[in-house]
Parts: C-alpha cells; structure tokens; sequence
C-alpha cells in the first residue's frame, strides 16, 4: 500500500474518532527538563534502551546503529545533538524510530530521548511559529511552538534535525 493511500486511511480514522482535519497528532518527549514533540506520523515505533554498535570516526552524538528487524538502523543522541550536558541512560530512556525524508529517499532513524511523555491532539490554529532571533541546532529544527495544558511544547521538524551531512554519510554503511 502506497504512503499516500495510509495517510489518507489515517485520517479517515482520526475523522471518525472526532479529529478534525485540522488537528494533528504529535508525540511528546522529555529532553533535559523540557517537553519536545513529533508528528506522529513520523514514529515507527518505540524501544527501550538497549545496546547499539558503535561506529568509529563518525560525530559523538550518532551513537551508532541498532539491527531492527534487518534494517540497519542509525541512532543519534538528541542531547548531544543539541549540545546539552550528558545523562546516564535509565529506566524511562528509550529509542524512538522515525521515518525521515531526505532529498533523495526516506530513511529510517532512532534518536535517544529521556522519556516519552504523551500524545496531543494540536490544531494548527496553536501552532505558533520558532523565533527568528535563535539560529542554533535547536531552534533551527523548530518547526513550530505549542501550549497545550499550560505548558510549552517544542514542535521539530525531523527532516531537517536528521538531515545534516554526517548523517548522509552513514548511508553508506546502513543501505
């Protein structure tokens, strides 16, 4: 089945349940004390923390590859990404496995995260957009900003956060 032909089955679904097509879902995550979110069409599933190969010479936050299910699988550590202090890894981390369009192919991503938080329904009314005034590796990857239950959530955008050139370059070793 075609990408297009289970988006439109999902919203179909999400219709049904009472989203409008307004709204879109967003998986949230704890990251150094603040609440981060993605499209949840985005996720491809959820893992506990578990060991992951090491692949020498490649930038400290790729933390290496995970076998999942036969596809190599690269992850990166958002905390190191985003150039945050470090954190034992714990009961509550986990590995969250994205599906990340490139300019060329959609590739298959983990990213390390403290804890998954929760799941919103956000309509596209609150999305309001990331300052202009920040141009680091965070803010750069925002792709929009949300309050919801009196908290501020931090939308990404995950095609660009996991689309830089060291990430290209592992390609070569996943297929």
């Amino acid at each position: 089945m075609e990408a297009t032909q289970v988006e439109a089955k999902i919203e179909a679904a999400a219709m049904s349940i009472g989203l409008s097509g307004d709204e879109d879902q967003y998986l949230t995550f704890m990251l150094g004390g603040e609440e981060y979110g993605v499209d949840i069409l985005r996720i491809q599933e959820i893992k506990g923390w578990d060991r992951i190969t090491h692949i020498p010479n490649t930038p400290p936050y790729i933390l290496g590859v995970i076998n999942l299910r036969g596809a190599i699988v690269p992850v990166v550590d958002l905390r190191q990404r985003f150039g945050m202090d470090t954190s034992e890894y714990g009961p509550t981390t986990v590995v969250i496995v994205l599906k990340v369009q490139g300019e060329d192919r959609e590739r298959i991503m983990g990213v390390v995260v403290d804890a998954v938080s929760d799941v919103y329904d956000i309509p596209e009314t609150e999305l309001k957009p990331a300052p202009d005034s920040a141009k680091d590796t965070i803010m750069e990857s925002v792709s929009a900003l949300a309050t919801v239950e009196e908290k501020l959530v931090i939308l990404l955008d995950v095609d660009h956060l996991l689309n830089t050139s060291e990430l290209s370059a592992m390609d070569g070793l996943t297929g």
